[in-house]
């Protein structure tokens, strides 16, 4: 996809940019961004020429291959690297995690209060994971990785929950 847009007012532009990085889009080169050619991103790719054509700009949409499969495979790479980035980035976030719940425990913080706040970043781990899994055409090496780490995440939060309920009913 080739995209041209007027520099104002810059929300177009904005909103072209955000929906590529949601679809898992890479960037070739300046206005030149590439998705797998799958029906899981049509609907992504009908949502930048809609907001491209709302914000008066230039799209040139493609369905292209490599030359030559080294070039697909190029392609490819570049595609799952990127992926790969983002999976070390969820990761890091369920290491972030899993030390909180540690040290909540640790410090036997059992409040309703910040069972609700773990279990909502718990539904952000969960909600990433699903769109993660989602553009990952080619299946990025921390792929399987990150699966077993947000279970292990849900299965500490399965942990702090139990002991959140019997700190506050003693005896039950």
């Amino acid at each position: 996809m080739v995209l041209r847009l007027p520099t104002e007012p810059s929300r177009h532009r904005v909103a072209v940019w955000r929906q590529l990085r949601r679809a898992g889009a890479v960037q070739l080169g300046p206005g030149s961004w590439a998705l797998p050619a799958l029906p899981i991103f049509s609907e992504s790719v009908e949502r930048v020429l809609e907001l491209a054509q709302r914000g008066a700009g230039d799209v040139v949409s493609l369905e292209a291959r490599g030359r030559d499969a080294a070039s697909d495979a190029h392609l490819e790479a570049i595609y799952t690297e990127a992926r790969e980035a983002e999976w070390t980035e969820f990761l890091s976030d369920c290491g972030k995690y899993l030390a909180e719940l540690a040290k909540e425990i640790a410090n036997q913080k059992y409040t309703l209060a910040e069972l609700d706040e773990e279990e909502q970043s718990m539904d952000r781990l969960g909600r990433w994971h699903r769109e993660l899994s989602v553009r990952d055409a080619f299946g990025a090496p921390s792929a399987a990785t990150a699966e077993t780490s947000l279970q292990a995440c849900a299965a500490s939060l399965e942990d702090y929950t139990d002991r959140v309920f019997r700190a506050l009913n003693p005896g039950d």
